[in-house]
């Protein structure tokens, strides 16, 4: 009979609050007559019962004014809080004055001698217990419910940590019949020296967890806290969560805490990226304010995370430049939901200098932040034309017309493989690079172009981001998915990584405070070798290495190199105030020169004569030593 109610309770979960009202008035009717009753006939005192049902009347309609009044019935029952507690205890007490003192304003037809203190006092006291202890009956039936009926096939789940925060998010998983995890227990961070219990489940230590819970309660999954994963220390816990093949959970962000939806799967993001970095958003939204932003590349895995990140600032308008037609479609969706910044897509190639005239003409942005570019290193180095169109021409047009239309700031980023390119598509790079330092504001001032000597040229130069659409990652999780094997280059190569939001950031910042000129490096962090980021990721999804997915190493790429650089041996680094970014002491370009170089570059990249191009760009960068790649031969002569 039992889980039969239980289950119509499903059916049924929240009382209609006209319901919640008459039963609330009901509650009252009753108690003024025990307190009656209570007071006079118990008494022997029956001539209290005059008028009692007009009094009843006009003490219902006074208690419905003031339930009304101060909305004591909208809340749902099952979420009784504090704050509907208290409305209700104010409008009794203001019920049970206003009757008193009506009552004496009429004694004559009221007999207020048969309604004195003591009947009101009883009466309110009645009232108040009745009608709390009937919220608190619904809603522990129904915690009971949902935890007997639906949460009892849900996955067990242990929340890491006894904070106010955990406890909290514990309730919401209790209370949401379809959140497909039941709490069962609590770790707490330092030993306990007594069994405790949090909203009736066990409170465990790490020891215990490892050593007898996972084994006799069947726990499929830990829920933590972001902020935790910042944790070397935190972060071994972790690991040796999955080793027991344990998923592991995170909690929403402080703003969305409220939201158990937003609880997601931790990543192999998650693990490896390090503490928050702090960036001066005051001073960036400062400088930001009422610009116009072009952003190039902007459909693409860094492009769309700056315009993320660019929504937080009071900007004129965002111009949205990119030659991929359905992702920036799902960005112009996401922004509808998520902006009210102005904003423009355009479908728009940089290599097509009209077009993008037409654009800086229009709108005139002050602002640049070139992300386009193409990046996969093994098809750039069998379509070096390519590479040098977009990376080389498609860089010089936008920041030509920056100059052109007298924007303020051009922020390019480039990639570590710009340093000692041993590819293609880093040697392209590079050359960008060159010519973008060869416009900083003294070289400008040398060339004549007063309208743009106040244009600031910054180059920012990081490795491997988490996540991209050039990421191993996306394809380490695919081959996951697919039963492996996971194919990694060679064992012993090793990358930087940091994440998509902490790249953007420092994009932001190097932006705000570069004068011109100017290489920004940034602090990648420690260096993680390939073999253990595929390792880990096969242990974030349950399983184990070389023996659930094998790893197999398919020799290294052409262009590719075991390990990555972020400055060359002469480019010596200045730190920042912001410790995560670094200067880098460049050396100075002749801007004639370059261009020469370019114009020869370029010219040669339209014949698509492969051996051409390569070697015309060898010559721009002596240094450029191919690598496990056809055109080694070239670095022989």
């Amino acid at each position: 009979m039992l889980p039969f109610v239980l289950k119509k309770v499903q059916k049924f979960p929240f009382l209609p609050k006209q319901l919640i009202f008459v039963i609330d008035i009901v509650f009252v009717a009753i108690c003024f007559f025990i307190s009656f009753y209570i007071r006079y006939i118990f008494l022997g005192d029956y001539t209290a019962f005059e008028f009692f049902y007009f009094k009843m009347l006009v003490f219902l309609v006074v208690a419905g004014f003031f339930f009304f009044m101060f909305n004591t019935y909208s809340e749902y029952v099952r979420f009784s809080s504090f704050s509907n507690i208290f409305r209700i205890f104010i409008s009794l007490f203001c019920t049970h004055v206003s009757v008193i003192l009506f009552f004496r304003a009429f004694p004559e037809f009221f007999h207020y001698s048969h309604y004195g203190k003591v009947a009101s006092i009883i009466s309110f006291l009645l009232s108040a217990f009745i009608i709390l202890f009937f919220r608190m009956i619904v809603r522990l039936f129904y915690e009971y419910a949902v935890r007997t009926v639906v949460k009892r096939k849900g996955t067990p789940l242990l929340i890491y940590g006894i904070d106010a925060v955990h406890i909290g998010i514990a309730k919401m998983i209790r209370l949401d019949e379809k959140f497909p995890y039941t709490v069962v227990g609590f770790i707490a961070r330092k030993p306990l020296p007594d069994r405790h219990q949090i909203l009736g489940s066990r409170v465990y230590s790490i020891e215990d967890v490892f050593n007898e819970v996972i084994a006799h309660k069947g726990i499929k999954a830990v829920l933590v806290r972001a902020e935790d994963l910042q944790s070397e220390k935190r972060k071994t816990l972790f690991r040796r969560f999955m080793e027991h093949k344990i998923e592991l959970l995170s909690m929403p962000a402080i703003e969305n805490l409220n939201d158990i939806s937003k609880i997601r799967k931790i990543n192999i993001e998650d693990l490896l990226g390090r503490n928050p970095i702090k960036t001066d958003i005051a001073s960036i939204g400062k400088n930001m304010k009422g610009k116009t932003v072009l952003i190039t590349g902007a459909a693409g895995s860094i492009g769309s995370e700056i315009v993320r990140q660019l929504c937080r600032f009071d900007l004129n308008r965002l111009l949205l430049v990119d030659i991929a037609e359905t992702p920036l479609h799902h960005l112009t969706l996401e922004l509808n939901d998520a902006t009210l910044i102005p904003y423009v897509p355009f479908i728009a190639d940089i290599r097509n200098k009209n077009r993008m005239q037409h654009i800086f003409e229009q709108y005139q942005p002050h602002y640049i932040f070139h992300a386009a570019a193409y990046k996969h290193v093994p098809l750039m180095e069998q379509h070096p034309g390519e590479a040098v169109l977009t990376n080389v021409m498609g860089t010089k047009i936008i920041a030509d017309l920056a100059m052109a239309y007298q924007a303020e700031c051009f922020v390019m980023i480039s990639t570590d493989k710009a340093v000692n390119p041993t590819n293609v598509m880093g040697a392209s790079k590079r050359i960008a690079e060159m010519y973008i330092q060869s416009l900083s504001p003294i070289r400008q001032k040398e060339l004549n172009i007063a309208t743009a000597s106040h244009l600031r040229f910054i180059t920012t130069r990081f490795g491997n981001v988490l996540g991209s659409s050039g990421s191993v990652i996306p394809r380490f999780a695919k081959q996951i998915t697919e039963g492996g094997p996971i194919t990694v280059t060679h064992p012993e190569i090793i990358r930087y990584f940091m994440t998509i939001p902490e790249a953007c950031s420092l994009v932001l910042e190097a932006g705000n405070m570069g004068k011109g000129g100017e290489v920004f490096v940034f602090d990648m962090g420690e260096s993680v070798k390939i073999k253990d980021l595929a390792e880990e990721m096969i242990r974030l999804s349950g399983l184990e290495p070389y023996k659930d997915i094998d790893i197999v190493y398919t020799g290294l790429r052409p262009g590719e190199k075991l390990h990555e650089e972020l400055l060359y041996d002469k480019e010596k680094t200045v730190m920042m105030q912001n410790k995560k970014i670094m200067i880098g002491n460049v050396r100075e370009y002749d801007h004639n020169q370059i261009t020469l170089w370019l114009e020869k570059l370029l010219q040669t990249a339209e014949t698509y004569n492969e051996t051409d191009i390569v070697k015309t760009m060898k010559e721009i960068v002596p240094e450029f030593i191919s690598s496990n790649s056809a055109f080694e031969v070239l670095d022989e002569s």
